[in-house]
């Protein structure tokens, strides 16, 4: 095949950061996506009305002239009332959840798990059907935390079979095996998750522009999230997670979590796709999915690709800011033909 096209990509787990960071990444999704679900995660991070229309705008004038549309999600809180979440239901796709210091900017998220001590928020999100979003780790053992997490996404969808509960950025076939389970539980799936193992990380010389969180799991992870991914699982959606962070702070002691794949996320996927015999599937992992998840029609739009080498840029720089990409100067075999 020499030519494949994509209608109406979505990226359903995206950060954009803010600032000049946010005008450098933001055209880099809004080019070639027609959406994507933007996490909350700033510094402060968007628990209010206000704040999340400003951080709407400013993504909105960052991606002006493109036809995309950035899905909001707020950060989660233990009290949200009522009539604040049903004032806000309808600027936003969701509600993510970060347990406390887990990953970037989750230092005031949710300390503790307990059931009962979400459940005023989760019932208030259950009657007004507003999604939770879940970075669904624990404090243990780096290569344990998914793992260990399960039983608590198994509590939730138990205690709130009304919610829909979206497992953020799967890494472990643990949560693959979760997807079939029970029927309010879906989840969204990593680009690089589909690639690299923690071997490709820190088997040889530290790779720090693939570290990220959650890490890179083992070979036997990696092979469930493919397999769900080619085969189109219909609870599993494409997010991205496509973490900008400057180079400065990824090539240095204490080496920032996050994956920068926004510029090649679409080129690699077929790519990806194709070698597995399973572009058949690749418009239902990247959009289609994820419009009957959510229940929402994005914009219409179509990329086309060709098979024609794309070699990465070693980096992508706006004014002071810059980041390195996934792949930064190597040579892809697919190319984004036309953007319509």
């Amino acid at each position: 095949m020499q030519k494949f096209i994509i209608d109406s990509p979505l990226d359903m787990h995206l950060h954009l950061r803010d600032e000049d960071m946010l005008k450098l990444v933001a055209p880099h999704t809004s080019q070639t996506f027609a959406g994507a679900l933007i996490m909350p995660n700033l510094v402060p991070p968007v628990t209010t009305k206000e704040a999340l229309i400003s951080y709407k705008n400013r993504i909105l004038k960052a991606c002006e002239g493109d036809t995309f549309i950035p899905y909001m999600t707020l950060f989660f809180q233990n009290n949200y009332s009522y009539e604040f979440l049903n004032d806000i239901k309808d600027e936003i796709i969701g509600i993510k959840l970060y347990p406390a210091g887990i990953t970037t900017n989750s230092e005031t998220g949710v300390s503790s798990m307990d059931v009962d001590v979400l459940r005023p928020t989760l019932e208030i999100m259950s009657k007004l059907n507003i999604p939770l979003c879940v970075h669904g780790e624990t404090n243990g053992f780096v290569m344990d935390r998914e793992k260990e997490f399960m039983p608590i996404y198994e509590s939730l969808a138990l205690n709130f079979p009304n919610l829909k509960i979206i497992m953020e950025h799967i890494t472990t076939k643990d949560a693959v095996e979760l997807l079939n389970k029970y029927d309010n539980l879906y989840a969204t799936v990593t680009l690089h998750h589909l690639l690299i193992t923690l071997d490709d990380v820190a088997g040889g010389a530290l790779k720090p522009h693939l570290f990220c969180k959650p890490i890179a799991k083992r070979y036997e992870d990696k092979e469930a999230l493919l397999h769900a991914a080619l085969n189109a699982h219909p609870k599993l959606m494409f997010g991205s997670d496509s973490a900008p962070h400057p180079k400065h702070k990824k090539e240095c002691c204490g080496c920032a979590a996050g994956v920068f794949t926004s510029p090649i996320a679409l080129q690699v996927l077929t790519e990806l796709f194709e070698k597995y015999e399973k572009l058949d599937n690749l418009n239902a992992f990247v959009s289609l999915n994820a419009q009957k998840i959510y229940d929402f029609e994005p914009l219409n739009k179509k990329i086309t690709l060709v098979k024609k080498e794309f070699e990465v840029p070693n980096i992508y720089e706006y004014k002071n800011e810059n980041v390195v990409p996934m792949y930064a100067g190597e040579k892809l075999n697919w190319s984004i033909e036309s953007i319509l």
